[in-house]
């Protein structure tokens, strides 16, 4: 357990510097204005609102709606290769370590209130619903639906479901814009809903967005097998005693899956096996280092 707590920690800190570093424009959160410097027209990993008056960087599911026509066919092969290029490095390491909203429901989920369960009821097929918001709102609603006078169409999964654009960028500007607070609207209101509704959960469930409705997180799942940064399980070493089970907050059986499309490759896994039968590519056992280490010594 004390292994656990102190990855735990790690990560969270991690989380939090990496946030801090793509979201580093702090006159934007002091003033009510979105940073529009040459940095912004690049995508960052993670689920960070373009709108965040912090952000350096766009996001790339946002990036991904915004281009999504023929009319901008370089700029979406740009999108299309980011999202391939970090997906068949890193797969959801992604969503474990560099995305912003992630931490948000991992230190809700921290709270000690109420007993805490890793899923919500139905879990099984709610799972799959983030390949509808990816397929429906993130691609064929924006080609189709709504398009404008310049040809481009309404950013559907921003507009009406992202917590994260609501949470990082709607409310810091509102906070500070009056002209902003005056426009706000029953659209406002809906997200605000849907925000609060995943907050709320995220206390009780373990990262219910991640789960059921990221679609940032499904495109990254299907890199899981084939990632450079992927997960090892070592069948000799392993007694399926089913502790990587029990601490993984996405529920996944380590030993038989160990790069599911759901694993968010947090670490907890590693941390609580008691045979480190468990490891990634191209890092090597820590523990078994150690332990090998101390042996050297000894014989010396």
């Amino acid at each position: 357990m004390g292994r656990e707590n102190k990855r735990h920690s790690y990560r969270h800190w991690f989380q939090a510097a990496w946030f801090a570093l793509t979201n580093g424009y702090a006159v934007g959160f002091l003033e009510g204005k979105i940073y529009r410097g040459k940095t912004k027209a690049l995508c960052v990993p993670g689920l960070n609102c373009y709108s965040c008056p912090g952000a350096l960087g766009a996001c790339p599911i946002g990036a991904l709606q915004a281009v999504l026509d023929s009319g901008k066919f370089k700029i979406s092969c740009y999108v299309f290769g980011f999202l391939i290029l970090f997906g068949t490095l890193l797969g959801r390491f992604i969503c474990g370590w560099l995305c912003p909203f992630g931490l948000v429901q991992d230190l809700l989920h921290k709270i000690p209130v109420g007993r805490k369960k890793k899923n919500l009821p139905g879990h099984r097929k709610l799972i799959y619903f983030k390949y509808l918001v990816l397929g429906l709102f993130v691609i064929i609603l924006p080609m189709t639906v709504a398009v404008t006078v310049t040809g481009t169409g309404d950013p559907w999964f921003c507009k009406y479901i992202c917590p994260s654009g609501t949470l990082l960028g709607g409310i810091p500007l509102i906070t500070v814009n009056p002209g902003l607070r005056a426009a706000i609207g029953w659209l406002f209101s809906w997200k605000m809903f849907l925000l609060i509704l995943i907050l709320v959960l995220s206390v009780r469930y373990y990262r219910p967005f991640c789960k059921y409705l990221c679609p940032l997180g499904a495109i990254y799942g299907w890199f899981n097998p084939i990632a450079y940064y992927r997960m090892k399980v070592d069948q000799e070493a392993c007694i399926h005693c089913g502790a990587c089970h029990t601490a993984c907050g996405m529920d996944i059986e380590v030993w038989k899956k160990p790069n599911s499309v759901e694993c968010i490759r947090c670490g907890d896994c590693r941390a609580v096996c008691p045979t480190n039968a468990i490891s990634v590519s191209g890092i090597p056992k820590f523990k078994g280092m150690v332990l090998e280490k101390i042996d050297k010594t000894k014989k010396t």
